[in-house]
């Protein structure tokens, strides 16, 4: 039913796309918050065939994807509301000192739109991370046309997202190929997208190998361009002494709820747990197996997520020293996979790489260290994570201060006394980590500081005020935040202090 888009196709989409960008960054602030609120509403007009085709395609449950859609929709508006806000711009002016010797010149900088944009669709958000998703929301707020490449996991669905953009697209008078929809069930469409000199930039959520491998092509270019590849991560959750000590139960339910919430099928899935040998860690695996067991798992998106945690987890299971404490064992309907749990010891954790990989799904792995020292040292052996718990009291805390500033060099996104599952669409979020979590771990992909990925800074010097953009202009026609001669303002400058 999907063809998969030629190069020749492609081309032609890019060169429409690369007009687009020279129409639509001259674009207001209000017109782009405009088309993004637009597309909002016609995804929300699309009703429950919007969701009974990707219930058919992933096997979502109506719930999960009705919460999905809610986010989506309003990642649209809320990143419309702060790209019209302008706050991401980093507005900044610097006026002229003419008396100085040397004469200082007039200065004015702000983030200005790269391009055109690829995203690639992830297969575990069908909306919030795909055609319509957080990248392609980010992209359009700051000024770019966007090539999406729908996955192939579920291409109706993803067709439904993008004919309620060109919709949308065409209500707002957006110009031609400000939005292009791509299909390709293998890797030559991607890897010619990523190639292509038109292209400027690429939004990726997948796993490490994918990711990587577009980072790589992407820096092959005779003009190499920024991958912002979100890439997976354990996720560790440090179990302190006296919390679970104190909250043994308690923390065995959080943990159970969870590694299986979505099956497992979230990128801030805890796949890692370490905590000091003792009673309390004892006590602690036989409530998580008890939990764990009660659990009726539920299909995977797709058989190919489900065959390739199937071959990770039997791998893991396989490696020395890993021992299996709790697994479901209802496995008879297909696409269905076994929930669990296994535990190693810290030496063992330090000595094998394979245990610090993801297993992406309902898998999480309890380190058992024998003390203190040698709960730091498996915290510094690990990689760079999208997020990093603790789940400690405050005698916990101010008992592992080295702890505490170890973790916080791997990881984007510091939790205490909560789960890693569940990632809130706000400013202060920040979605990404140090690599292998994400390409650049300066960036968010969730949240409207994501804007900023596809922009550039640009500084204007000595430009008379009718030909500067209207962001920099003395009189701040659009009345956003600016640092003026170091202090934020939305006063307009007058001819004291231009």
């Amino acid at each position: 039913m999907y063809k998969d888009t030629s190069t020749a196709e492609i081309d032609i989409a890019l060169e429409k796309a690369v007009k687009a960008y020279h129409q639509y960054k001259t674009y207001t602030l209000k017109q782009r918050a405009d088309f993004m609120r637009t597309i909002a509403l016609e995804i929300a007009e699309l009703g429950e065939e919007l969701i009974d085709t990707a219930m058919a395609e992933t096997n979502l449950p109506q719930a999960r994807l009705q919460g999905e859609r809610a986010r989506t929709i309003f990642q649209l508006n809320s990143y419309a509301d702060a790209a019209e806000l302008g706050n991401w711009l980093e507005a900044s002016i610097d006026t002229a000192l003419l008396e100085r010797t040397p004469p200082k010149p007039d200065l004015r900088k702000m983030l200005i739109p790269l391009g055109p944009v690829v995203v690639f669709g992830a297969s575990n958000f069908p909306f919030a991370y795909s055609t319509a998703g957080g990248d392609t929301a980010c992209a359009l707020a700051a000024g770019c046309p966007v090539i999406v490449k729908a996955h192939p996991a579920h291409p109706k669905t993803s067709t439904l997202m993008a004919d309620a953009i060109l919709k949308a697209a065409r209500k707002t008078d957006m110009p031609d190929g400000i939005f292009t929809h791509v299909y390709g069930a293998g890797f030559e469409s991607g890897v010619y997208l990523v190639k292509h000199e038109s292209v400027k930039a690429v939004g990726f959520t997948g796993s490490f190998s994918g990711g990587k491998a577009l980072f790589d092509l992407a820096n092959q270019r005779k003009t190499p361009i920024p991958v912002f590849a979100e890439m997976g991560s354990v996720n560790p959750v440090f179990l302190l002494p006296e919390k679970l000590a104190t909250e043994t139960e308690t923390l065995a339910k959080q943990m159970a709820g969870s590694i299986t919430l979505g099956m497992g099928q979230f990128c801030t899935n805890p796949g890692l747990m370490v905590a000091i040998d003792d009673k309390s860690l004892d006590k602690f695996i036989v409530n998580l197996k008890r939990e764990i067991e009660a659990i009726t798992p539920a299909k995977m998106l797709h058989q190919g997520i489900a065959a390739n945690f199937n071959e990770k987890l039997e791998k893991a299971l396989a490696q020395k020293g890993v021992q299996l404490i709790g697994q479901t064992d209802d496995t008879q309907t297909e696409g269905k996979v076994l929930i669990s749990v296994a535990t190693a010891s810290g030496k063992t954790f330090l000595a094998n790489p394979v245990l610090h990989q993801e297993v992406f799904g309902p898998y999480s792995l309890i380190i058992q260290c024998e003390n203190e020292k040698e709960l730091l040292a498996v915290a510094k052996a690990m990689e760079g994570q999208l997020t990093a718990t603790l789940m400690a009291t405050t005698k916990d805390i101010k008992n592992h201060q080295q702890l505490l500033d170890e973790v916080q060099e791997i990881c984007g996104r510091f939790i205490l006394n909560n789960v890693p599952t569940g990632v809130e669409v706000a400013l202060a979020m920040h979605h990404g980590g140090p690599y292998p979590a994400s390409t650049d771990g300066r960036f968010t992909s969730v949240g409207a500081d994501g804007i900023k990925r596809f922009a550039r800074p640009m500084s204007y010097q000595n430009w008379d005020d009718e030909f500067l953009p209207n962001e920099l202009k003395n009189g701040n026609p659009l009345g956003i935040w600016r640092t003026v001669n170091n202090e934020l303002t939305k006063l307009p400058l007058d001819e004291k202090n231009v």
